[in-house]
């Protein structure tokens, strides 16, 4: 007897796709509890419902082609276990004693994260994944590098993760501009 029944085949998608990270928006993780986000019956893996809690996210431009979000699958047949490890890679460049500032206090943080993608939804709107809605991120990697040549970049690099039981979220799309969906309450955007 199976545990789940499959409920589609897939086809190869006749689109072409961008990948990569346009903004990270980072949501400190307890300014909403599960309780406040929610699925709509039938589309789980698609956040239609979140209440802020009147807090702010934090919205980091990155270079283009410089920061990935990504989620590896890991399972075991002899335990019957399968888990979920969201990872976000993100390149700032330009070291300053600001963004030292503020990189300390996201390692502080347990957060959640809100990429918004180069690949596109159907309404011609950018995709928005939700890492670690569950369980949070943290920052547990990272380096403040000079650069040696001229050419080269000084910045930072910072490794976010987490430890999910179910794979990362995506956002319902959006009307106009990110996060002014119709479930989306209580937020302010801190853009700077």
């Amino acid at each position: 007897m199976a545990c789940t029944s499959l409920t589609k085949g897939r086809g190869l998608d006749c689109n072409r796709i961008s990948g990569g990270v346009k903004y990270l928006y980072f949501s400190v993780y307890d300014d909403f509890a599960r309780a406040d986000w929610s699925y709509t019956t039938g589309t789980e893996g698609e956040i239609d419902t979140i209440d802020f809690q009147s807090s702010t996210i934090y919205r980091y431009a990155v270079p283009r082609g410089s920061t990935t979000a990504n989620e590896t699958l890991t399972g075991s047949t002899e335990n019957g276990t399968l888990f979920y490890t969201p990872t976000v890679n993100m390149v700032l460049n330009r070291l300053t004693k600001e963004d030292q500032n503020e990189i300390k206090l996201l390692g502080q943080t347990q957060v959640r994260v809100f990429a918004q993608l180069n690949a596109t939804l159907a309404s011609g709107n950018d995709v928005i994944v939700c890492l670690g809605m569950h369980n949070g991120m943290a920052m547990n990697a990272g380096t403040a590098d000079s650069g040696a040549g001229f050419g080269d970049r000084n910045g930072y690099t910072l490794t976010f993760d987490g430890l999910e039981a179910q794979p990362m979220a995506m956002l319902e799309d959006y009307t106009s501009t990110p996060f002014d969906n119709g479930g989306i309450s209580n937020l302010t955007i801190d853009p700077s």
